[in-house]
């Protein structure tokens, strides 16, 4: 019998140090048991200390590879991360438009990198809102992007209202995230349109410097869970579970001087033969 891959898109942006964006996606993909696919929207140039230049693909480009893949082999789940610019924006709204209502869309949106570095110019909030999120199945803001995307600061005790509201710009479901929170608590808030249910996930801080590309691991692996045909909340819990367990797995590791990424096949190689550092 013909067996058929469980088949994933990340239209995104490329991370040279191999640890956010494009490369983590496809790492969590893979490590979930999908067949991953990319659209490259921007090349940047970074490391573990932070972004050092950032290139912007033509639109036309972007809008070429995402329509070569819809085309063929075809999708199962679409995950949007980094998309710099209102033009892009607006050229993969356009591509995803017949889409809609059938692949779920999973939307990151991107906007300041984890050494601070801005990855979304200023104009470029107003075609997000606008064109973009109205499209997606699920947003997946942290609480500085969701503060941009509403114009006001969020505290904990607000995350609820926040993902209401958030959700009240066109896409259904949000879970909005608490890493940025002070103190060792970091719950997340999941606000599910169909039901109007708010659900809270627990959280405790992960004690680790090697948390770069949590943001793209954690929605590409709720991606890969909507691709397998989890419901919605089932695919949020794994994925949380799944970047819990490369944050702790990766912790004990050392790469480069600032924030090292996390361990995304902590499952196949656990014990890897990693060089044993003071």
């Amino acid at each position: 019998m013909t067996k058929t891959y469980v088949r994933a898109l990340t239209i995104a942006g490329s991370d040279s140090c191999g640890g956010a964006g494009i490369q983590a996606d496809l790492k969590t993909f893979a490590a979930l048991g999908c067949y991953g696919m990319s659209a490259i929207t921007a090349v940047t140039a970074q490391n573990t200390l932070g972004v050092q230049a950032i290139a912007a693909v033509p639109p036309d480009v972007v809008r070429a590879q995402i329509e070569a893949v819809l085309a063929d082999p075809g999708v199962d789940v679409i995950k949007i991360g980094m998309l710099f610019s209102s033009s892009l924006i607006r050229t993969v709204a356009q591509c995803l438009q017949k889409c809609v209502g059938g692949t779920p869309l999973v939307l990151d949106p991107v906007m300041v990198a984890q050494s601070g570095d801005s990855l979304l110019e200023n104009d470029a909030v107003t075609a997000l809102r606008e064109a973009l999120i109205p499209l997606a199945t699920l947003m997946t803001p942290n609480l500085p992007e969701a503060e941009k995307l509403l114009a006001r600061p969020i505290g904990a005790e607000d995350m609820a209202g926040a993902a209401q509201e958030l959700a009240a710009l066109g896409c259904p479901n949000v879970l909005l995230k608490g890493g940025h929170l002070e103190g060792a608590d970091c719950d997340d808030v999941l606000f599910l349109g169909e039901t109007k249910r708010t659900l809270r996930f627990p959280g405790r801080r992960i004690a680790t410097k090697n948390d770069h590309g949590t943001g793209c691991t954690l929605s590409s692996a709720i991606a890969s869970g909507l691709a397998r045909g989890l419901p919605l909340e089932d695919a949020v819990r794994q994925g949380k579970a799944y970047l819990s367990a490369a944050l702790s797995a990766g912790a004990a590791y050392r790469l480069g001087q600032g924030h090292g990424p996390v361990h995304h096949f902590y499952a196949f190689f656990p014990d890897s033969p990693g060089k044993e550092r003071a």
